[in-house]
């Protein structure tokens, strides 16, 4: 993805599920929750946001953690949040689908979504991950199991961010200072939070 790209992708509105994903039903076929139906979970209320609104809030409002960054020619994202906030999970997931007609290439690049608490990746083979989002130029599907080495690799360098900005915020807790971390361009581009 261009800086241009990735710059107009933060001001995409967050796109209903109809237009984003085509087969938002089967989230969870061949995955950990395979079988469980995610049918309501896609009534979010959106409220005209667009993606850097909704990545802003999120880093201000301190809802989990937030890598979103543009580096080396590419998005990286890596969100955590304290539980399972369904809400921010599948607009994430819908914000990540409208990148994909500012990609610079045709082949799919991939969303993970996964349930641990230590936030880790855990490795390729790892039976735990709940849904994969396949994105490319033309839209994005759900799709079930493949093979994620490549995927895990390439989201190595956004896993090592995220657990560095943990360690950054523990060290501001225990000095009761200001939580400044999350604003640091290591971890989020400043365009994100440069809301008009």
């Amino acid at each position: 993805m261009a800086r241009k790209g990735f710059e107009q992708w933060l001001d995409t509105p967050v796109p209903d599920v109809a237009e984003a994903i085509e087969n938002p039903e089967q989230m969870y076929t061949g995955w950990f929750w395979d079988g469980k139906s995610p049918e309501g979970d896609w009534h979010l209320e959106r409220a005209d946001k667009t993606v850097r609104t909704l990545f802003a809030e999120q880093v201000d409002e301190g809802r989990g953690a937030v890598i979103l960054r543009h580096r080396d020619d590419a998005l990286e994202a890596y969100l955590f949040h304290w539980g399972f906030d369904r809400w921010s999970v599948h607009m994430a997931l819908l914000a990540l689908a409208a990148a994909g007609p500012h990609s610079a290439h045709d082949a799919n690049d991939h969303a993970l979504f996964w349930a641990e608490t230590s936030g880790s990746l855990c490795p390729p083979e790892w039976n735990g991950r709940l849904a994969c989002l396949a994105i490319n130029r033309t839209g994005a599907r759900f799709t079930g199991r493949l093979d994620l080495t490549g995927v895990i690799a390439a989201l190595r360098p956004a896993e090592a961010a995220f657990f560095s900005l943990i360690e950054r915020l523990h060290a501001e807790e225990q000095t009761q200072g200001p939580h400044l971390s999350p604003r640091d361009p290591e971890f989020v581009d400043p365009a994100v939070l440069n809301r008009p």
